[in-house]
């Protein structure tokens, strides 16, 4: 059941925290589950949110913090000394612990890993912060079970329950040789069934799919979802097993993923919140304003150039923006079609099929549209070759505007660029100015001026 919280509980929560009735506030939040304490904070001062954090057990707070919003918590970490930082980090994770600190300055950083008691959990910290947050070793955890080869299934069991200690999912057991390097995984059935006296190497399932630490984010996700897995394990250079990747992990990446690919199809530039201030959204924003003004002023340009048409055929120019509007909007779908497609590695077809599927696609629908035009056209007793020059004109702007917003995101995918920079304002413009130019020399063709 989700929890909703109404303002009669707030403002309960917030004369609790005025009056320090630490007692009651603890009777009050110990039910309810980390996300919704982290729902609540959200909702009260900074300062009462700090109150909270520090009157609560880090076994609980440490989860809060990964719940809440990254702005909040930064603001939050910010009111806790290097000692406080680091009795939550004590708590975590490794891989939501090197999240955590990666988000603050680097003299902050350096007292809170000195102030990490458990020095084995502070250098998997350290090793994590070395690889790139977008990659399988900056999503990575240490926390795992790992096995050798050579152990027998007795061994094996009292091991596995020394290293489950500090492992709060067993998604997988896998295993290792003297060496390190990952050999395969351990299915917990096949070792409750096997002999005590069974040696690991006779029972364990060679096959094992991994990643290495320097695969993207992008493609772990692939192969996660590919294979249906709740957990992945991570190897180095060297074949060594260093750390899992879990669903829950990966679904955040993925998340963060979508929210700056919607944004920058969106033409804002930067990942901005609603609540972010004045200057980050203008900064945001902007760019991609500019990039559409000067759009329109090139649409003005060709417009322009045809002022000789518009004084003998003024109708036309109450067309433009019905063209441009349609380049526009078929620019964006096809590319918001093949963003997706690369995203989730289902654009396999050749360029070639690619343009014949597209070009067919764009005379079926464009063809559908111009026949809509004309038969307006007649109902409204428009000249007959004035709607021919429409439909030819929406024609040929929805099979330009199919293309470019089809091959574009491609070719920056090829060129190593995020695609999804070629969606919203890029696309809209360049198809703007082309529709425009297009609608009017088929209009001078046909017009004859």
């Amino acid at each position: 059941m989700s929890f909703e919280f109404t303002k009669e509980f707030i403002e309960k929560i917030e004369v609790l925290v005025e009056e320090q009735k630490d007692q009651e506030l603890q009777t009050h939040l110990e039910e309810f589950h980390h996300a919704d304490i982290a729902e609540i904070l959200d909702e009260l001062t900074m300062d009462e949110a700090t109150y909270i954090i520090k009157l609560l057990g880090s076994d609980q707070t440490s989860e809060v913090l990964m719940e809440m919003d990254e702005d909040d918590r930064e603001k939050i970490l910010r009111n806790l000394n290097a000692k406080e930082i680091a009795n939550e980090i004590e708590e975590m994770d490794t891989d939501d612990a090197a999240d955590i600190i990666s988000e603050l300055s680097e003299d902050i950083k350096t007292q809170v890993i000195s102030n990490i008691k458990d020095k084995k959990h502070a250098e998997n910290i350290v090793e994590l912060l070395k690889f790139d947050e977008n990659s399988a070793g900056g999503l990575m955890a240490k926390e795992l079970i790992r096995v050798n080869e050579n152990w027998s299934v007795t061994g094996c069991m009292t091991e596995m329950r020394n290293q489950a200690e500090n492992v709060k999912r067993v998604h997988s057991i896998y295993v290792v040789d003297n060496k390190g390097r990952l050999k395969g995984r351990l299915s917990l059935k096949d070792l409750i069934t096997a002999s005590s006296e069974a040696e690991i190497g006779d029972v364990y399932i060679r096959n094992v799919d991994y990643v290495d630490v320097h695969t993207s984010g992008e493609e772990v996700a692939r192969v996660m979802q590919k294979y249906d897995l709740e957990a992945i394990p991570v190897v180095d250079e060297f074949g060594r097993l260093v750390g899992r990747i879990t669903v829950d992990d990966i679904l955040d990446f993925i998340k963060e993923e979508a929210d700056k690919d919607y944004q920058m199809a969106a033409g804002i530039s930067e990942d901005v919140e609603a609540d972010s201030s004045v200057w980050e959204l203008t900064r945001a924003r902007l760019p991609w304003l500019i990039l559409g003004l000067f759009g329109g002023l090139g649409a003005v340009y060709v417009m322009q150039g045809f002022d000789s048409a518009l004084e003998k055929y003024e109708i036309l120019f109450f067309f433009t923006p019905l063209i441009a509007a349609m380049a526009g909007n078929v620019g964006v779908q096809s590319s918001a079609i093949i963003v997706q497609g690369l995203a989730n590695d289902s654009v396999k077809d050749s360029l070639v099929k690619r343009l014949i599927k597209e070009v067919a696609l764009s005379i079926i629908n464009g063809c559908a549209l111009g026949i809509l035009v004309l038969v307006f056209g007649a109902a409204t007793s428009m000249e007959f070759l004035v709607s021919l020059t429409i439909a030819i004109s929406i024609l040929s702007v929805i099979i330009m505007a199919a293309l470019i917003g089809t091959f574009v995101p491609i070719i920056l995918n090829k060129r190593g660029i995020d695609p999804a920079i070629a969606t919203g304002p890029f696309i809209t413009t360049s198809n703007d100015i082309i529709g425009i130019l297009a609608y009017f020399y088929i209009a001078k063709l046909i017009l004859n001026f």
